[in-house]
């Protein structure tokens, strides 16, 4: 029990120096080496990257951690909406090179090597938020674009650097980024391994939103994601199905699941409680049913 304590106050200390308005600890139960948990807002779930040393570079150790604090997350019905989130100086800013450099092709292939780096975008249901300051190159950015919405600051610096190690990205990062900036400007950074910059960023809709410092991106993320958690979730949980649905499908295959999954919602507790509280004029107060 004094460990525990211990560690809650550790964590606590860490979490007022970095990012002082958000002092209280997540109460989940485990402790993470790599990753830092905390609930600074209503339904919303917050996690820090925590290899300062490393510029947040991302390990597998790191990725366990992280797709161990999402499912929690995505099993807590507490929780309607996570913010992801590194430090001013870097989301993260890159792989550990160490970490794969030796690898042999058998090695990689074999063991299905970075797979677990996209585990969160096929479990995850509830909305993630990432928040970007600082470097998030390589596998940072690939993680960063994970996020159902993405935050930058004017410090954050995007890209794809791999080329310039003698590989391509491996996490989706030539996947996500063609379809969030099209095919010719991915093509570039990709070949060229030149970074983007938060203006470009924002001008080529990779990001959702600039803001000027790095304490006003996270806490725009914050009050986004309270927001978003003050929703029903069964209506937040189909909305990013289908937003979703629309990477997969053509235009009118996704309009016609878009409205299977509208006609769906009738049958929901909720759907009847905003419609009602509409009309009377009151604010819904939602059972998540």
């Amino acid at each position: 029990m004094q460990s525990l304590r211990a560690s809650t106050r550790v964590a606590s200390q860490f979490r007022a120096a970095a990012f002082p308005r958000y002092v209280r600890t997540y109460a989940e139960g485990k402790s993470y080496e790599h990753i830092k948990v905390s609930s600074p807002k209503p339904g919303v779930g917050f996690i820090e990257l925590n290899r300062p040393k490393a510029l947040n570079a991302l390990c597998t150790p790191l990725i366990l951690e992280l797709n161990s604090a999402l499912r929690n997350y995505q099993a807590d019905n507490s929780i309607s909406a996570i913010v992801l989130t590194g430090s001013e100086r870097a989301f993260a800013a890159g792989a550990d090179i160490k970490e794969m450099k030796d690898l042999s092709f058998a090695d990689a292939y074999g063991a299905d090597f970075i797979e677990t780096w996209s585990d969160l975008v096929t479990f995850l249901k509830k909305p993630l938020i990432t928040a970007v300051n600082g470097y998030a190159l390589g596998g940072g950015c690939e993680l960063a674009m994970m996020g159902d919405i993405v935050y930058a600051s004017n410090s954050a610096v995007f890209g794809q650097p791999e080329i310039k190690l003698g590989v391509i990205p491996g996490a989706g990062g030539s996947q996500r980024l063609t379809k969030a900036i099209g095919k010719s400007r991915a093509m570039e950074v990709i070949l060229t391994g030149d970074n983007i910059s938060s203006k470009q960023a924002g001008e080529w809709g990779l990001v959702a939103k600039v803001f000027e410092t790095p304490q006003e991106c996270v806490d725009g993320a914050l009050a986004t994601a309270a927001k978003i958690a003050g929703y029903s979730q069964i209506a937040v949980k189909a909305a990013k199905e289908v937003v979703n649905k629309s990477q997969d499908l053509g235009i009118r295959e996704g309009v016609e699941f878009e409205r299977r999954v509208f006609h769906g919602l009738f049958g929901s507790e909720d759907q009847k409680i905003g419609m009602t509280a509409f009309a009377a004029k009151k604010k819904a107060e939602w059972s998540n049913k």
